[in-house]
This record gives C-alpha cells, structure tokens and sequence, in this order.
C-alpha cells in the first residue's frame, strides 16, 4: 500500500507561489491514479486537481484553472501542486490521495480515493 507525506506548506502573502509536494512510498507509484484536495476551516473538502497514473491527464477545478497546475515524476515517486497568484481564500489544509487505477483518468471525487496523506497547511495572509 502506498503511503502519503504533503510537504511545502506555510504561510505566504496573497499574489505568492507556493509549491506543495507528494512523496509516495510502498507500491509501484504508477499504478496509482492522484489528486489534490483542500479543507479551509469550517467547510467541506474540496477538489482542487487530479492526474492520472502516466501523468498524460489532468483535471483542475473550474475557479483554479490557471492558477494551480498538477505534476507528477514517477521516477521520484512524487506529486506536485504548483499554486500560483495565492488568495486568503486558498487558506486550506491541502491532502494529496490516491488510488490504484486500471485506467488513465484523473479522478475528481473523494469518494474514489481510498488513500490520504496528513495534509499540509496553507495560510494565505493579506
């Protein structure tokens, strides 16, 4: 089973990047389909991005398109979020989840994962 550390999280001034990674261990890390979510204080996670096994698809939600970009290096065994232009109302706990896939699809639902890491704080002052 593969195991899931976010790290890159902190506090940051609204209009900075920030660039969030997913270190993956266990399992053959290609086999797993990926997402980002987030969890600001007081409401329901949320999608953020998504990318399947190979890397060669990807889903962003709509309000984000153009300000967060979904990577990920197979070799290294990670995923990366780049988070660009950051707003206050990014502040969330970010999680990275996976799951094994047969297919190359990006996933969007939580419901589809079944593994998470701990999350990483992002704070977004400004």
């Amino acid at each position: 089973q593969v195991q899931l550390v976010e790290s890159g999280g902190g506090l940051v001034q609204a209009g900075d990047s920030l660039r969030l990674s997913c270190s993956a261990s266990g399992r053959p890390f290609s086999t797993y389909a990926m997402g980002w979510f987030r969890q600001a204080p007081g409401k329901e996670r949320e999608f953020v991005a998504a990318i399947s096994r190979s890397g060669g698809n990807t889903l962003t939600v709509d309000f984000l398109i153009g300000r967060v970009t979904i990577s990920r290096d197979n070799a290294k065994n990670t995923m990366s979020l780049q988070m660009d232009n950051l707003e206050p109302e990014d502040t969330a706990a970010y999680y990275c989840a996976a799951r094994r896939a047969e297919d190359d699809a990006p996933y969007a639902n939580s419901d589809q994962y079944d593994l998470w890491g701990r999350g990483a704080q992002v704070i977004v002052s400004s």
